[in-house]
């Protein structure tokens, strides 16, 4: 799979901890959510991408963040 900016096929996978933050100073002392996921990096660009895990998906259509678009 190529990389999806610059169309590189190097890249590599690594393991991440992420910590997400609702938008806007009113949720500063919102709980945020830890997410675990997979980065897949190109190591040419640095263009990223990565998936919520299934596992934590519920957490955010939990939140009162949530809004169905």
């Amino acid at each position: 799979m190529l990389c999806k900016a610059c169309h590189s096929a190097k890249k590599g996978e690594f393991p991440a901890e992420i910590n997400i933050h609702f938008p806007g100073m009113e949720n500063l002392a919102e709980p945020t959510i830890f997410v675990f996921p997979t980065l897949l990096i190109c190591l040419d660009c640095g263009f990223t991408e990565f998936a919520i895990p299934e596992t934590e998906l519920p957490l955010f259509a939990q939140s009162k963040h949530f809004t169905a678009s």
